[in-house]
């Protein structure tokens, strides 16, 4: 029998769900017995289980109350790192992303049109057949790298890795490009690191920020060592053309100009130069190329900077020379979402040797630790087929100095639009929503009608799994296993506090199912998720069992990597030969952004407190607990415009057009507009957001920086009217 899922099937399950949850959710034998074998659970399975949260890639300690067999509280595990015993709004909703009766249960293969929003139910054997036969089909006739791959960045992302590189495709498209290719381009070209650790230091003194909301931000343990900062009377300078929470809770808002912050840095780094404010020894010893710096920045004074970002040479002045005093405890921080102007990259370059020029490294800056260590073990697997197809989003070709593993997202659904330099047929997405984070959304449900087949791996029904071919339902993160994360000296465990509900699986289990199936069994030999996480502990000589117990295991001491960087040169690029030798400019340069025509806006995005880019607005606690979305727009604009707080408007860029409320707000520039993002879902299977605000990436124009590949998300110009 056919078993269809449509929107009235959704809202019956909703129904269903929500009845089995006042019930009790019971936990299972398996898991109830590893917990009381742990010394987690007592008789009554009542106790505490550690953990990591997922609702954002930070990933803080958490530890679940179990009690009568159910989890009813998450709180921060204060042997964490990130979290230090607290978990933030989203973290502590987390049990509704759980049990969230939107959950997708069992696998599901679509009958009806792309979009209409017609499944019915498969077994896993049925679904991971038909997704191999389907991938295998694509690779025989038009070569594996007709398949596409896009995760966003997650813990067990190194066994979607091997799908992807052992089937033979060179397609990966990750989040990157369209949030901080920018930042990490750029540390790679000067210190040879992604991203160094920063806010550490409880001894520092002065932060400017560049549009990094982190009062709203998801990196949570830097939201504490700022709010920790601020309270011991660390001044903090904020540049932003909003006035969010954090500039609420800044020293001094500047409301820049959007896309002149590479101006306002340029105009620093004259004056700490020809003041002479620059901490000689250490530019002397661990740099290169700092009088190439010296010769470009002659023009970028203050008085130059003045009227491109509208803030006056006497505060850019003073700024430069209060940073430098409090050197080398002070940081400025190159953010994180940076993928703002055609003009990014060279504004976070200018940051990093801002840093550099006032010796703050060790003191303010570290190396940071990573997310992988060299103590754990793994599965063994053979080395990956050679792939000699070009990649699709033009790296390295067009993107020289970009990463592989980073890639230019929105370039790869381009050239699947043209066809160029060959057309792509079938794409696998996991833990990923194409559809809501790729700027131009018509474009990209336009790529999707090329695909012979989609498959996507997720918890619920997103807009991407809407529009998929299979939808192969993962285990939330409060019910399976993830590989080990190492943070700082210890490296923490993910396991299941509940056994998963209905069909779920983890994503270890589905990629190795789907490996095997596809006659890629070699890559994934472990016999199930806790062999994976014992053949990674093995060389700690701990025990899964040791581990269960508090959450995580001790790691060998590391080398101190000391004064050591990994670019060409062994010191910090301040002159950047790799950027030379493809014809780049090899110290950051004045590059003017575009500017809207008359009567237009600049559309920013950005964070809000209580949502997690686009992935957590299903959640129905942290629902309850939002506003409206809403478009904020400033409010002597509003009243020469005849617009109203509350107003519902038509807001239209060269690529679309969405309906709203307007918000009308004296926090945010004139010539700006901002609009909340996660909004304005397609999918009906989510009952709590379909049809709540609207979605920017409808309206964003595409845009890529040519040297980081980032996507420009806020280059994208807007009428507004009321509607």
């Amino acid at each position: 029998m056919t078993h269809y899922i449509t929107r009235r099937s959704f809202l019956k399950l909703s129904a269903a769900a929500a009845g089995t949850l006042a019930i009790g959710q019971l936990l299972p034998p398996m898991v109830a017995q590893a917990a009381t074998d742990a010394g987690l659970l007592n008789a009554h399975g009542d106790g505490y289980i550690p953990s990591m949260c997922e609702m954002c890639v930070w990933r803080c300690g958490l530890i679940a109350k179990v009690k009568d067999g159910r989890v009813v509280k998450l709180d921060g595990n204060p042997d964490h790192p990130h979290s230090k015993g607290h978990l933030c709004v989203r973290g502590q909703s987390g049990v509704m992303n759980t049990y969230d009766p939107d959950r997708v249960l069992d696998p599901l293969i679509r009958v009806g049109q792309r979009g209409e929003g017609k499944f019915r139910i498969a077994s896993w054997d049925e679904a991971l057949d038909l997704t191999a036969n389907k991938m295998l089909a694509i690779k025989d006739t038009y070569g594996p790298e007709a398949m596409v791959f896009s995760s966003t960045h997650n813990l067990s992302q190194p066994q979607f890795e091997n799908i992807l590189y052992a089937f033979g495709s060179p397609n990966y498209g990750t989040q990157r490009s369209l949030c901080f290719n920018a930042m990490i381009v750029a540390n790679l070209m000067t210190y040879g690191m992604e991203e160094p650790e920063r806010i550490y230091d409880d001894q520092l003194e002065y932060v400017i920020l560049t549009g990094r909301n982190l009062m709203e931000a998801i990196s949570t343990s830097e939201t504490s060592a700022l709010s920790d900062g601020i309270a011991r009377g660390m001044k903090v300078v904020y540049l932003d053309p909003r006035f969010t929470k954090t500039a609420a809770k800044a020293t001094e808002w500047l409301p820049i100009k959007p896309g002149t912050d590479l101006a306002f840095h340029l105009a620093l780094l004259n004056v700490i130069v020809t003041e002479d404010l620059y901490n000689h020894s250490f530019v002397n010893d661990y740099t290169v190329g700092f009088e190439h710096l010296a010769q470009e920045i002659e023009t970028y004074t203050p008085e130059w900077a003045a009227p491109i970002t509208e803030i006056s040479a006497e505060t850019i002045r003073r700024i430069a020379r209060e940073f430098a005093a409090a050197a080398p405890h002070a940081l400025a921080h190159n953010g994180w979402r940076t993928s703002n102007f055609i003009n990014s990259f060279h504004t976070q370059r200018a940051i990093t040797i801002l840093n550099t020029l006032v010796g703050n490294w060790n003191v303010a800056l570290r190396a940071s630790g990573g997310e992988s260590s060299s103590a754990l073990g793994a599965p063994p697997q053979p080395p990956y087929p050679r792939s000699s197809a070009q990649r699709l989003d033009g790296v390295p070709s067009r993107y020289p100095v970009v990463p592989l593993k980073l890639g230019v997202f929105q370039e790869l659904r381009e050239s699947i639009l043209s066809g160029e330099p060959y057309q792509a047929h079938g794409w696998f997405i996991s833990r990923q929503n194409p559809v809501m984070s790729l700027p131009d959304r018509a474009r990209t449900l336009a790529a999707f009608e090329k695909m012979d087949f989609i498959a996507t791996v997720d918890i619920i029904m997103n807009d991407t799994a809407w529009f998929s071919d299979v939808v192969l339902p993962e285990a939330s993160y409060l019910e399976r296993y993830d590989p080990l994360s190492p943070v700082g000296d210890r490296v923490f465990l993910r396991q299941p506090v509940i056994e998963p509900q209905g069909n779920a699986k983890s994503a270890l289990w589905i990629y190795k199912q789907l490996g095997e199936r596809l006659g890629l069994g070699d890559y994934f030999q472990y016999e199930d998720e806790e062999d994976y996480i014992r053949q990674q502990l093995a060389p700690l000589g701990v025990t899964l069992e040791e581990v269960r117990s508090k959450g995580y295991a001790e790691l060998p001491p590391a080398d101190d990597p000391g004064f050591e960087w990994n670019t060409p040169s062994g010191k910090i690029e301040i002159y950047s030969e790799t950027l030379a030798n493809v014809n780049f400019p090899a110290v950051p340069t004045w590059q003017a952004p575009p500017e809207p025509p008359q009567g237009q806006f600049y559309l920013l995005t950005g964070k809000v407190a209580q949502s997690t880019q686009f992935g957590t607005q299903n959640n129905q606690l942290l629902h309850k607990y939002s506003d409206e979305p809403r478009l904020w727009i400033n409010n002597n604009i509003a009243a020469e415009r005849n617009l109203a707080d509350g107003d519902w408007v038509e807001v239209t860029s060269e690529v679309g057009q969405v309906h709203i409320h307007l918000q009308v707000t004296p926090a945010i520039r004139p010539d700006c507009v901002y609009l909340p993002p996660g909004y304005g879902h397609l999918s009906k299977g989510l009952t709590t957001a379909f049809g709540i605000g609207a979605s920017d990436s409808v309206l964003h124009v595409t845009y890529s920086d040519p040297i980081s590949g980032s996507q420009a998300l806020s280059q994208t110009f807007v009428t507004v009217r009321k509607a």
